[in-house]
């Protein structure tokens, strides 16, 4: 079976085919994409108490539906 289609013309046309991206371009940005991850994670789970970065309970209140959503206890 052919996969070619017709145009508007009624001339036969190929369909574009996807290229594949090479991982040299694709790892910086599921580097940067893990990295992110991580900072999500920290902040979801462990920020608060002796290792908080940012004093008080701003975050703490802020990400606590997702804390007890994803499993972290914290009271």
């Amino acid at each position: 079976m052919n996969d070619a289609v017709l145009d508007h013309a009624g001339q036969s046309v190929q369909p574009a085919q996807p290229t594949p991206v090479p991982l040299r371009e694709l790892l910086p940005w599921v580097i940067f994409g893990g990295l992110l991850l991580l900072l999500a994670l920290y902040f979801i789970g462990a920020e608060q108490g002796a290792t908080s970065l940012i004093p008080g309970m701003y975050v703490h209140e802020f990400v606590h539906d997702g804390r007890h959503l994803l499993g972290f206890p914290c009271h």
